[in-house]
């Protein structure tokens, strides 16, 4: 009986042997279903991130550029974007940064442009344009045409946006300007001219209201002097290169005082420090 029960508890540890070799045969199936659904999942992932990827960046840069542009008055951004036209633009990659800055930098009007792209389909341009300190005007085909000086003493057309406000800006004659070329200057000895004028119109009181014209007479040896043309007046002001607020002052008064005396002046001068005047 001894034999026969010893015999029957081994057959019990060959089937619990057997049983646990079976689990671990089915664990690892089950792992190994895991491990591929782990592998789909991760493959699906990056499918779907490259897609993202291309969606939101490569097929955009393929495309062209969507142009933004900042800091413009005296133009709108289609004005801007059709002069860029000559830029190639089929693509983000293709559009020329240095091309597309060179070509608005030719414009008299624009004092400085910056351009950059952004990845992935997109152009910023930021635009500072001249802002005027005085008018003057040429002779062109027989006909009179304003040009505008800026603080460096640039000269640039103006536009159809452009409004002549004499109270703000004077206007500047006898300046040895014939024609007009982009980018083009007025000669450096007039230059201290426009400063003063550029500091004088930065002061909160108008001065330029009470001034018509700004005249310039050459002198010998390349000097030059003023003769100033108030608006209430036609009295012509001769006075010496020193424009600024003292001076502007000081002629001030001294019209007061001619039209109170109510004489027929027509010219009154300033220079040598002492002040005279002539008679019609």
């Amino acid at each position: 009986m001894s034999d026969i029960g010893a015999f029957v508890n081994l057959d019990d540890d060959l089937f619990l042997g057997t049983s646990e070799k079976m689990d671990v045969v089915k664990d690892e199936k089950v792992d190994s279903k895991i491990k591929i659904i782990k592998i789909i999942f991760f493959a699906l992932c990056v499918i779907l991130l490259g897609e993202l990827v291309a969606y939101k960046f490569v097929m955009p840069s393929l495309s062209s550029p969507t142009v933004s542009v900042n800091g413009v008055k005296h133009f709108s951004a289609d004005d801007i974007c059709n002069k860029l036209s000559a830029v190639d633009n089929t693509n983000w990659f293709t559009f020329d940064v240095n091309k597309a800055a060179a070509i608005l930098s030719s414009e008299p009007v624009i004092e400085s442009v910056v351009v950059e792209k952004h990845f992935p389909d997109k152009v910023t341009v930021d635009i500072k344009e001249r802002e005027r300190v005085a008018l003057t005007f040429i002779i062109e085909n027989g006909c009179s045409t304003a040009l505008q000086i800026d603080k460096n003493g640039v000269l640039f057309p103006c536009t159809k946006e452009t409004v002549f406000d004499s109270n703000i800006v004077p206007i500047i004659s006898g300046l040895p300007v014939e024609y007009m070329a982009g980018g083009m200057r007025i000669p450096n000895k007039y230059k201290p001219l426009i400063d003063q004028i550029s500091k004088i119109g930065g002061l909160p009181q108008k001065y330029f209201a009470s001034i018509a014209e700004i005249c310039v007479i050459p002198k010998e040896y390349g000097n030059y002097e003023l003769a100033l043309i108030p608006s209430q007046s036609h009295v012509r002001v001769l006075t010496d290169r020193a424009l600024n607020e003292d001076s502007l002052k000081y002629m001030m008064v001294v019209l007061d005082v001619v039209n109170q005396l109510g004489s027929d002046v027509s010219e009154i001068d300033l220079r040598y420090g002492s002040v005279s005047y002539r008679t019609k």
